[in-house]
């Protein structure tokens, strides 16, 4: 992913306003693995049910708001898997993260979600720059390339499902 700058990633957001972008807590993006990322995701350290994506499209980038469903169960024992890169964390490591729709849809307060790494460091798990907290990983026959791929058709399979009006 090329590196963005604040004001291109505040602009980037579609499922909020302009004042809720500009209040959204930025990474440091001067320390960011820009080169390993193929989107950039965060958790606001302030605000423990919110999280921000950024992808690029071919129309630039695309960001939206993302939020942690409170008050949700999860057994701690049992594995979960991301829907975007498939990797494998205990429990926690996997969130359900739902981001507003845009248009009507949204402001009728429609949402879609997905199961997505906590940390959004999907790229990194996938590029073994980052390890999940498991003892054992499935082994998968995919390069890593491949895997990359899988994981760009599910991101704008996500990304699709939130901008349809």
């Amino acid at each position: 992913m090329d590196p963005l700058g604040e004001k291109e990633l505040r602009a980037s957001f579609v499922n909020c306003s302009k004042g809720e972008a500009s209040r959204i807590n930025l990474p440091k993006l001067a320390e960011l693995p820009w080169e390993d990322l193929d989107f950039l995701g965060w958790r606001d350290p302030g605000a423990p049910d919110r999280a921000y994506l950024v992808a690029p499209r071919e129309s630039g980038p695309v960001g939206v708001t993302l939020r942690v469903p409170q008050n949700i169960r999860r057994s701690f024992t049992k594995t979960t898997v991301c829907s975007l890169c498939v990797t494998a964390h205990p429990g926690s490591g996997v969130a359900l993260l739902a981001a507003r729709r845009t248009g009507a849809a949204g402001r009728q307060g429609n949402t879609v979600g997905t199961y997505i790494c906590a940390d959004l460091a999907c790229s990194l798990y996938l590029r073994g720059r980052k390890t999940p907290e498991l003892a054992s990983r499935y082994e998968e026959h995919l390069t890593v390339e491949e895997r990359l791929a899988r994981m760009a058709g599910n991101l704008d399979t996500f990304l699709g499902n939130v901008l349809k009006t």
